[in-house]
């Protein structure tokens, strides 16, 4: 930048994107003066180098704001894990659901885990019937992202939020601080939320 600059001649483009010409820096020095602008290297490996008149102290603040911004409205994917077996209780069941709408509700991911044991395993469609119904009956806040797929001893299913549901979410959690409370699963197991994508949080097993 200004004095910086090394070259003998530069390709030069005005403070409005006009270009100049090639002109020698002392000459490209001279006019930054004139119109109290910084002499700035845009593209040094160019032949000559490129160089735009700004003012350069400007430029960094907005490209700074620009980036902030950008890291604002960047989507973060959290994806929580809910596990569960295949001849869960229903009051188990129903404590588990409410977790995964409260997930999906915060814009979450949920990645669910049918665990089978022993000759569990040979009956598969218990898993596949139990994911179905929890599809069923969450899908006004998401859908299945990843279809019900064997996985060794588990079965895998990963819902996701709903268009809506996900900007209902961002939307909230604009208004105000992320809350950083602790949720705490049914069997007393306490997990910190996490802040950053992606990233899989446990929420305990029933029957264990």
């Amino acid at each position: 930048m200004n004095e910086q600059i090394r070259a003998r001649e530069v390709r030069l483009v005005g403070p409005e994107g006009e270009q100049v010409g090639i002109v020698p820096l002392e000459r490209a020095l001279q006019l930054a003066a004139d119109v109290d602008l910084d002499l700035v290297e845009v593209a040094p490996m160019a032949r000559p180098p490129v160089c735009k008149l700004m003012d350069f102290g400007k430029f960094k603040y907005e490209s700074a704001l620009k980036a902030r911004e950008a890291r604002r409205n960047q989507q973060q994917t959290v994806i929580k894990e809910m596990k569960l077996r295949p001849k869960i209780d229903p009051h188990d069941y129903e404590t588990k659901k409410g977790h995964v709408v409260r997930f999906l509700k915060a814009g979450d991911k949920v990645k669910v885990t049918i665990m089978f044991r022993g000759r569990e395993q040979s009956r598969p469609e218990l898993g596949y019937r139990l994911l179905r119904r929890l599809e069923s009956e969450i899908s006004e806040l998401g859908y299945v992202e990843a279809a019900p797929k064997q996985d060794g001893r588990n079965m895998i299913m990963v819902l996701a939020p709903h268009r809506a549901t996900k900007a209902a979410a961002t939307a909230a959690k604009a208004g105000g601080p992320r809350e950083r409370d602790a949720e705490t699963a049914e069997d007393g197991e306490t997990v910190e939320a996490p802040s950053v994508a992606p990233e899989v949080e446990p929420a305990g097993t029933a029957g264990e």
